[in-house]
């Protein structure tokens, strides 16, 4: 299956869609620590501005088919379809095994590799180069505090 541009860039609003959903349940989760949950509702945050940026795009794009692009759209909804977007549920995976600070950070920054190496592969397919740049910017920017909080509670990155 081949994606066209809306396709792919419909996708891009799924992550952010999903990311805003684990961040707002990890900072009800984390409620009682006040420096977590600020992180988390800061990352909430950035993923509707995300969200937002996408849905600007969308309306922009013409809905063409990508032409030899087959491998990067496989590798697109490999990712989308992956434990950390859709996985079997269609929806962010059960967070019950998140059960402390780490845990949680641990479990973000892995959505947020995943969520990184999806844009990077979204840029070599999109007109919007230094729109998708922008994005690229700030999810390492996430990656970044949360390596520094979890360096800032356990003492190592």
């Amino acid at each position: 299956m081949v994606f066209s541009i809306g396709e792919i860039v419909e996708l891009a609003l799924q992550t952010e869609r999903l990311g805003y959903e684990f961040y707002t349940a990890m900072s009800r989760r984390f409620e009682n620590d006040e420096k977590l949950r600020g992180l988390f509702e800061m990352l909430a945050f950035k993923e509707r501005t995300h969200e937002k940026i996408f849905s600007d795009i969308q309306g922009k794009v013409k809905d063409e088919r990508l032409e030899n692009r087959e491998e990067v759209s496989r590798y697109l909804r490999a990712i989308v379809e992956s434990e950390f977007f859709l996985g079997k549920e269609k929806s962010l995976p059960p967070l019950e095994h998140v059960k402390s600070v780490v845990g949680a950070v641990n479990f973000a920054l892995s959505f947020e590799k995943e969520t990184l190496l999806y844009f990077y592969n979204l840029r070599d397919v999109v007109t919007e180069k230094k729109i998708i740049d922008e994005i690229i910017k700030e999810e390492r920017e996430h990656i970044v505090w949360l390596r520094d909080y979890k360096e800032s509670i356990t003492g190592n990155g």
